[in-house]
């Protein structure tokens, strides 16, 4: 064997050689591909879960896609997967589609394919897009941004969907007490309104103690009662609200009462 025979010899298997380590690299990057894919797809999968059940706690549900797969065309291809371009493909920069910077101002080179001078806008020769490679790590880089996006106002949808909609910074005993309050204060403000009644004879004076005393308390109560229950509560919180029926006795069973008791004596103190 001559010198010549074995220096080609040594080449062909060092081509050989690098012909492998680029697959073996691009059938890793294939695999590690999937594996990226695979787990992002799960976290999608897990985030529409999630979006469906706040959908269902606020009475709007809403329909999430399937999330889709990496393009499998665009895992097997050679430059996309970071190996060798196909057989008898033109390396980039080179020949007449080697790009812009390669042969400016050329038909057939750059971002459209030029078709002949003086066509019109809609003939067949109009400049046309070409395709753009698509790298798969890089779509999954973008759509892993995404997903971290979308974990962050999933957390903040999560914390809004905790509190209720009534005073929702208060505490539970703290929101049930205003409740009532309001409530029997509103009843206050009818009982002045029964008590003009029966000064002009409207109502009498045993309609009017019986409201008072009776009356006024429970339709406060009840108010404050369906208040709690209807914006006292959470859309994710377990169980009912808290209303605290023993805090509404007390409120709305001894304030309406008591004023009326003091605008009576008012009166008598008065000259």
């Amino acid at each position: 064997m001559t010198f010549e025979e074995y220096a080609d010899l040594a080449r062909q298997l060092a081509e050989r050689r690098r012909a492998g380590e680029r697959g073996i690299a691009a059938a890793e990057r294939r695999r590690d591909l999937h594996a990226a894919a695979d787990f992002l797809d799960r976290r999608l999968a897990g985030q529409g879960t999630r979006l469906d059940q706040l959908g269902r706690a606020i009475g709007q549900p809403v329909t999430v896609p399937a999330p889709t797969e990496v393009d499998s065309a665009s895992e097997q291809s050679p430059v996309a997967a970071g190996g060798p371009p196909a057989a008898g493909a033109p390396a980039p920069g080179t020949g007449s589609t080697g790009g812009a910077a390669a042969a400016p101002m050329r038909p057939g080179v750059g971002a459209y394919a030029q078709g002949p001078a003086g066509s019109a806008a809609s003939a067949p020769g109009v400049p046309t897009p070409r395709a753009a490679q698509v790298d798969p790590a890089v779509e999954l880089e973008l759509a892993r941004r995404y997903a971290d996006e979308a974990d962050r106002h999933g957390q903040q949808a999560d914390l809004l969907a905790r509190r209720p909609a009534l005073l929702p910074a208060w505490s539970p005993v703290a929101r049930a007490a205003a409740v009532y309050l309001a409530s029997a204060g509103a009843g206050v403000v009818l009982g002045f309104v029964m008590v003009v009644a029966a000064g002009v004879g409207v109502l009498g004076a045993g309609t009017l103690y019986a409201w008072m005393c009776a009356g006024l308390p429970a339709v406060a109560l009840i108010s404050g009662w369906l208040a709690l229950g209807r914006w006292g509560r959470a859309p994710l919180a377990q169980g009912a609200s808290a209303r605290y029926p023993a805090l509404g006795v007390v409120v709305c069973f001894l304030l309406v009462p008591l004023v009326y008791c003091g605008y009576l004596c008012l009166l008598r103190l008065l000259p």
